[in-house]
């Protein structure tokens, strides 16, 4: 399944550049701690599902690196930016070896399936 992008046929040449430089500062430091760290949390203050996928982690003895971006009312559209770069509606965006597998919730999943310790040790 491909999901939906607007094509850049349907995209004015003269707004292509906006497009790309809108708030990629953010997008390019979750890209670097992606390839750097084999867990990346990245979450907001004030919202406990990105706490409770870091306690997951800790629980499990997972070594992760976490990123906060803002508060509900501060940063929202610098983390707009990440929504749109990888499509998961919400935070924490949990990253393993590069590879975005949901939210709180998915990483749980995949801990009490004993998958996050086969993606890991892959």
């Amino acid at each position: 399944m491909t999901r939906q992008i607007l094509d850049e046929s349907h995209i004015h040449p003269a707004i292509r550049q906006a497009i790309t430089d809108n708030n990629a500062d953010i997008v390019a430091e979750v890209q670097a701690a992606i390839t750097k760290h084999a867990v990346v949390v990245v979450g907001m203050a004030q919202n406990p599902a990105p706490r409770k996928a870091r306690k997951s982690l800790t629980a499990a003895g997972v070594a992760h690196e976490y990123l906060s971006y803002g508060s509900y009312l501060s940063l929202w559209r610098k983390r707009n930016a990440l929504k749109m770069w990888t499509g998961w509606p919400t935070f924490p965006m949990v990253f393993v070896k590069g590879t975005l597998v949901g939210g709180a919730d998915d990483l749980q999943k995949l801990i009490e399936s004993g998958e996050l310790s086969k993606m890991l040790a892959g």
